[in-house]
């Protein structure tokens, strides 16, 4: 017999797949177990019971009779067939292992894909994956099915713990209901996660452009101060050059002279020489006439060696003060050439700014000195006239606000146990007793402490800091324009602390 024709008669006319558990009635026909138990159940309210296949009629349920052989041919027929996806889990009816795709919760049996027809038309069975062990899905009480689900303990119930038990008379759902609503809630999680996790990956290429772009920044300063350093050197190398080669010169022009100088002291030498032996020569003149005019000649000659010994002591003076000189414009124009070399290559020139303290607003137990350049704390007031601008918390600030430029300080802190610095929007607090109002600790300033710790402080979100040394001097750098904040300790070598970015607005310090 053919496959296809042996296929057709294993099949059961109800559920038309592979018999199940095949049984027979009186009539000789033949159906899954489960097929015609519920197909009997359904006709038992009519009183009269029927084959399904031929309508024979019986007065009682009908008896069914297992068909073993009919079962084996089922058998030997899937085991022929291609081998069908393994799930661990088997056919219940089966003596011999086929693999099922899924497990009814009612019939408490696992199906192959043939025989799950019925269970997917059927309302009434749960399909669930293969399964091994149904207790996890049963009451732990009552050992039924789990149906329901009760939102007010969070649990799933089976029938009886609603009607007789503990969740009696409670708002419950259907399993499958519940189900899908958290379904819906799981899905709009995942597409929350996804949406923070498509903005984590923007955040992640933002910080890798960040960096790329800091990177660039970097090896740009890096070649702008090469250049800058290149510029100095050379600079300073044409100096040298200039003032050793003026050095050179005047050694030069010192070694010509005195050496002209030496040969004419050699030939005046000679010269002597031979007039000394001239001179000598007089002595042996009687005539004095004769003696007189010899004389004459002597005098003549110890004149002239005079003047020949001061022209060797002015060769002989190195030109110091011209090489002093020198180098000191040289220095001096070096100096503007740094000056200018920094503009051109766009280093901001930070050149030290006072600060000058406004009594007006300050808080009336600091106390500032003559010169408002310097402020401290007592505990007694000073007894300023109140007035709207006026803190009522420990805060001064300057006389000057900024909302352009660059701007840079340097303060003194060495004698302060405990201290804030910092800027301040101009529209900062006033009449705010508490920490709201001190630098840092809003959203309108930014400030560097030494309090409990040091470190920064915004918007009441502090960073810690770490300083290898005591902190004397900070310097404050102000670029308005560039929306930045930075500060540094004056050591060395000049540390950077921190800087803050945001949008700055007529600021005081």
């Amino acid at each position: 017999m053919a496959s296809a024709d042996l296929r057709a008669d294993l099949d059961c006319s109800i559920c038309l797949s592979l018999y199940t558990d095949p049984v027979s009635l009186r009539c000789g026909h033949n159906f899954c177990r489960s097929c015609i138990v519920s197909a009997l159940d359904a006709q038992e309210a009519a009183g009269v019971y029927s084959c399904p296949d031929c309508r024979a009629e019986y007065l009682e349920h009908a008896a069914l009779e297992k068909n073993r052989k009919l079962g084996n041919i089922v058998e030997r027929f899937l085991s022929a067939q291609p081998d069908m996806e393994e799930t661990g889990i088997f056919y219940t009816y089966f003596d011999s292992p086929v693999p099922a795709v899924r497990t009814c919760l009612q019939c408490e049996a696992s199906f192959c894909e043939k025989h799950l027809r019925r269970h997917r038309k059927s309302s009434e069975h749960t399909m669930v994956e293969p399964t091994v062990t149904l207790e996890d899905r049963k009451c732990s009480t009552h050992k039924e099915v789990l149906k329901y689900y009760c939102p007010m303990d969070a649990a799933c119930i089976c029938v009886s713990c609603w009607v007789a038990g503990d969740n009696k008379g409670l708002d419950v759902e259907l399993l499958d209901v519940t189900s899908e609503k958290e379904k819906e809630k799981l899905r709009a999680l995942i597409e929350k996660v996804k949406s923070e996790r498509e903005e984590a990956g923007r955040r992640v290429q933002n910080l890798k452009d960040h960096k790329t772009e800091e990177e660039e920044k970097f090896v740009r300063l890096s070649e702008k101060v090469n250049g800058l350093f290149t510029d100095l050197k050379e600079k300073l190398d044409d100096l040298e050059k200039r003032i050793q080669g003026e050095i050179s010169r005047e050694n030069d022009q010192m070694s010509h002279s005195v050496s002209d100088l030496v040969k004419q002291m050699e030939l005046h030498k000679d010269e002597l020489t031979k007039k000394i032996n001239q001179f000598e020569g007089l002595f042996n003149f009687t005539d004095p006439l004769t003696f007189l005019k010899g004389n004459e000649n002597c005098c003549d000659i110890s004149n002239r060696s005079c003047d020949v010994i001061c022209d060797v002591r002015e060769a002989q003076c190195l030109g110091e003060d011209l090489v002093s000189q020198i180098l000191h414009r040289g220095l001096l124009h070096f100096a503007k050439n740094l000056t200018d070399m920094k503009k051109k290559r766009q280093f901001p020139v930070m050149e030290k700014s006072d600060v000058l303290l406004d009594i007006d607003p300050a808080y009336n137990k600091i106390n500032t000195l003559g010169d408002l350049r310097s402020a401290f704390y007592t505990a007694t007031s000073k007894g300023r006239p109140d007035g709207p601008q006026r803190f009522i918390s420990c805060l001064v600030l300057s006389s000057s606000s900024f909302s352009s430029g660059r701007h840079y300080w340097e303060v003194d802190v060495s004698r302060a146990e405990k201290w804030i610095i910092g800027m301040a929007k101009e529209s900062l607090k006033r009449k705010f007793h508490g920490n709201e109002s001190f630098i840092g600790y809003n959203e309108k300033s930014w400030g560097l402490m030494l309090i409990n710790s040091f470190g920064v402080r915004h918007n009441n979100t502090y960073k810690l800091l770490v300083s290898d040394s005591p902190v004397k001097v900070v310097g404050v750098y102000l670029d308005c324009d560039a929306w930045r904040l930075s500060y540094y300790q004056l050591c060395d070598p000049i540390r950077h602390l921190h800087t803050f970015t945001a949008s700055f607005w007529k600021f005081k310090m």
